[in-house]
C-alpha cells in the first residue's frame, strides 16, 4: 500500500503482549486513515464487546475495557503534502462525556509514528503499574515509567527523547492531570502540542500509560511522484496565496481571530452572558506579537506556520519560554473569564500544557465556576481562599495547579462545567453540549456554528464543522451569519469534509486554501486509489454516520442535538448581534432530513447507502 507504511500495532496493557495487524485496503479504500479508519476499528471492538454480553453503556471510560487508537493518514509524514503534521487519538468513551473520545494534535509525533514503523498503535486493557511504550524502527516494548510518574509533560517529553536519541524522536505524555485523572486531562506530545478535547489523557492515566515515544527511519512511499509533485506544488501554492494561509496566520497566529470574531459580536464573554467586550484588544494576536512573540513555530512539513512561541518577562505571572496560547485558549482562559491580561493567559495556558490540560474545557468550567460565585451559588467555605470572580488573573492561575492536582476547589472544577454546575443546582449555566464545552463562537450571531455544536458527534465542538469560515470569514464564500436559512447543508459539508482532512490526517487550516478536489488528487496520487471529490464526501458522510451510530449505541438521540437554554432562550444584548436568539429546531428539522437521520439516528436506508454494516 501507498501512502501507508502498512502495519497496526495492537498493545495489551493487562497482558503485556503485542500484535501486529495488517492495514486493510479495503477498509481503508472506506474510511481512509485517520479518524475514519480508528471509528471503525472502535466500532468492531464494540461489536466484539456486545457479543460477550457487554452493553456499551456500561463500558466505564477509565475502566480498562475502554480502548483507545492513535493513527495517522495516507498524507501525514508525506513530504510536501499540505500541513501533513498531524495525528488524530480515538477511544471507545470519553470521561467528559460519556461520548466517543476524539482528539487531534500537530507538532512532529504523527509523522515519526510512521517513520517509526507504523500508521496506527492500538491500546487495550490497563497496567497495573506505570509503563511507557517505546516505539523504534518497528520494534515496540513496554517499559517501566514508575521514574516518570508524576513528572510534567515538559520533563517526560525530554527525559525519553533523550534515552531513545536518533533524529526523528518524538513524545507523546500525560501530566500530573492525566494521572490524577482529570476529566478534561489531555495529551501533550513535542512539550506543547496537545490532542486537547474529550479527555484522552485521563483514558491513558488509567490505563497507567505515561508515555508512547516513537523513532525511525521508515518513509511512506508514492504511487505516483511526479504526478503528486505537480498537485502538491499547486497545493501549497494555493496555501501561500491565500490571505488566511499566507498573511493572517503566519503573522498573527490563531489569536488572529480576537478582534475579528468581537467585532462580528460573537466572542463569548463572561460565561456567554454577551458577544462583545470592549477590552478583547488586550488578549489579542496583534498585541501578543507586539509585546509577548519570540518567534512563529511550524508542525513538522507546515508551510502556514501558525505556532507561537512566546514569553512573559516580567511581574507575576513570568515564563521566559511558552508556546501559544491560541485563540480558543485565549478565549477561554481571558475572554470567558474576563482575564485581559495576557502575561496571565500566556502562564495558564503554560501551565495546561506543563501539567496536561485542555484549556478549552478548563477556561470554559472556572468561567461556568465565576459565574455561579457571582450569583451565590458556590459557599465561599467551599473556595477555600480563592477569590473566584471574574477578571481575576491570579485566580485564575491558582484554579490551573488546583484543578490538576485535584485539590481544594480543584477536585469540582476537574469534573468539568456540567457536572459542577449539577453539583451547585444550576445545570443552565454549564456552556457545554453532550458535556464537552463550546469554544469561543456564540452562536446567537452565527447560526450555522450553532447547528454545528448541538450535532457534532463528540459534543460541543467548533472544527467538527468550521461554519464560521464562510459565516465569517467569507470562505469560500460569504453566507449571512444571522440567517438560519441554508445553514443545515452548509454544516453538512463541513461536518462530512472535516472526516476527511482528520482521516488524511493533515491540518484543518489547509481547507481555508484548499477544497475536496485538491485533497481527492493528492490522496489519489500518494495511494495510486482513483478518488473523485464526490468519492471522498462520501467517505466523509459514511465516517460521520459511523460514529454517529456509536453514539447512538451510548444512549446518545436527538434530544442530546441541543444547545445551552441562554443560547436559545436569551437574545444576545448587545453588538451587532443584538436581540439573536438560534432558531435550532427550525435548522435541526432540515439538517436530520439532509443526513437522512430520524431523531438524531441515522436510518437502516442510510447506512445502506453507505455500505456500513451494523
Amino acid at each position: 500500500m501507498k501512502g501507508f507504511i502498512g502495519k497496526i500495532l495492537e498493545v495489551d496493557l493487562s497482558t503485556g503482549g503485542f500484535k501486529d495487524i495488517p492495514v486493510c485496503e479495503e477498509v481503508a479504500k472506506k474510511y481512509l486513515g485517520g479518524k475514519g479508519y480508528s471509528t471503525y476499528l472502535l466500532y468492531q471492538y464494540l461489536k466484539e464487546y456486545e457479543a460477550k454480553g457487554i452493553a456499551p453503556r456500561d463500558i466505564d471510560p477509565l475502566g480498562p475495557e475502554n480502548i483507545m487508537i492513535f493513527s495517522t493518514g495516507p498524507l501525514t509524514g508525506v513530504v510536501g503534502a499540505p500541513s501533513p503534521g498531524r495525528y488524530h487519538v480515538m477511544a471507545l468513551k470519553s470521561p467528559l462525556t460519556g461520548s466517543i473520545g476524539s482528539a487531534n494534535s500537530g507538532g512532529n509525533w504523527g509523522p515519526y509514528l510512521k517513520f517509526a514503523g507504523y500508521d496506527m498503535v492500538i491500546i487495550r486493557g490497563a497496567s497495573e503499574k506505570p509503563v511507557y511504550l517505546s516505539i523504534v524502527d518497528g520494534e515496540a516494548d513496554l517499559k517501566s515509567a514508575e521514574d516518570l510518574w508524576g513528572k510534567n509533560t515538559f520533563d517526560t517529553c525530554r527525559i525519553l527523547n533523550k534515552r531513545v536519541g536518533g533524529k526523528f524522536t518524538s513524545t507523546a505524555c500525560i501530566g500530573p492531570a492525566g494521572e490524577h485523572l482529570v476529566n478534561m486531562a489531555c495529551i501533550i506530545n513535542d512539550e506543547h502540542r496537545a490532542a486537547g478535547r474529550t479527555g484522552m489523557g485521563a483514558v491513558m492515566g488509567s490505563k497507567k500509560l505515561k508515555a508512547i515515544v516513537v523513532s525511525g527511519n521508515s518513509k511512506p512511499e508514492i504511487a505516483e511522484e511526479e504526478r503528486y509533485r505537480e498537485i502538491s506544488k499547486a497545493c501549497l501554492d494555493k496555501l501561500r496565496k491565500n490571505s488566511v494561509t499566507a498573511e493572517g496566520l503566519p503573522t498573527y497566529g490563531t489569536a488572529i481571530l480576537v478582534n475579528i470574531i468581537n467585532n462580528s459580536g460573537i466572542l463569548p464573554f463572561k460565561n456567554w452572558q454577551d458577544g462583545t467586550n470592549p477590552d478583547a484588544d488586550k488578549i489579542s494576536g496583534e498585541t501578543m506579537a507586539k509585546e509577548y512573540l519570540i518567534r512563529k513555530k511550524p508542525c513538522w512539513g507546515c508551510v502556514i506556520a501558525c505556532g507561537r512561541v512566546t514569553k512573559v518577562e516580567r511581574g507575576p505571572f513570568q515564563v521566559m519560554y511558552s508556546e501559544g496560547p491560541e485563540y480558543e485558549s485565549v478565549w477561554a482562559l481571558g475572554n470567558d473569564t474576563a482575564v485581559f491580561d495576557m502575561g496571565a493567559v500566556i502562564k495558564a495556558n503554560h501551565l495546561c500544557d506543563e501539567l496536561g490540560m485542555d484549556p478549552i474545557s478548563l477556561g470554559s468550567t472556572i468561567a461556568c465556576a465565576m459565574e455561579l460565585r457571582e450569583k451565590g451559588y458556590i459557599p465561599e467555605e467551599d473556595l477555600q481562599g480563592i477569590d473566584l470572580k471574574f477578571g481575576n488573573a491570579a485566580a485564575l492561575v491558582e484554579c490551573v495547579w488546583r484543578t490538576a492536582f485535584k485539590t481544594g476547589f480543584g477536585k469540582y472544577l476537574a469534573l468539568g462545567s456540567r457536572r459542577l454546575a449539577d453539583i451547585y443546582g444550576h445545570p443552565e449555566l454549564s456552556m457545554s453540549v453532550k458535556g464537552l464545552e463550546m469554544p469561543a463562537y456564540d452562536p446567537r450571531g452565527a447560526k450555522g456554528i450553532g447547528l454545528n455544536y448541538a450535532t457534532a458527534n463528540r459534543g460541543g465542538c467548533h472544527v467538527t464543522g468550521y461554519t464560521i469560515s464562510p459565516e465569517i470569514l467569507g470562505l469560500p464564500e460569504k453566507i449571512d451569519p444571522l440567517t438560519p436559512d441554508g445553514k443545515a447543508k452548509w454544516v453538512k459539508v463541513f461536518q462530512d469534509f472535516t472526516c476527511v482532512v482528520n482521516s488524511a490526517v493533515t491540518c484543518l487550516f489547509t481547507t481555508f486554501a484548499l477544497g475536496a478536489d485538491d485533497y481527492a488528487s493528492l490522496i489519489s496520487s500518494v495511494t495510486g486509489w482513483d478518488l473523485s471529490a464526490s468519492d471522498l464526501m462520501t467517505i466523509g458522510e459514511r465516517i460521520y454516520n459511523l460514529e454517529r451510530v456509536i453514539l447512538n449505541k451510548y444512549g446518545f438521540d436527538g434530544k442530546d442535538d441541543t444547545l445551552p437554554e441562554r443560547l436559545l432562550k436569551d437574545p444576545m444584548p448587545s453588538g451587532p448581534a443584538k436581540g439573536q436568539v438560534v432558531e435550532l429546531d427550525r435548522m435541526k428539522e432540515e439538517y436530520y432530513e439532509l443526513r437522512g437521520w430520524m431523531d438524531g439516528k441515522p436510518t437502516p436506508k442510510k447506512l445502506e447507502e453507505l455500505g456500513i454494516e451494523i
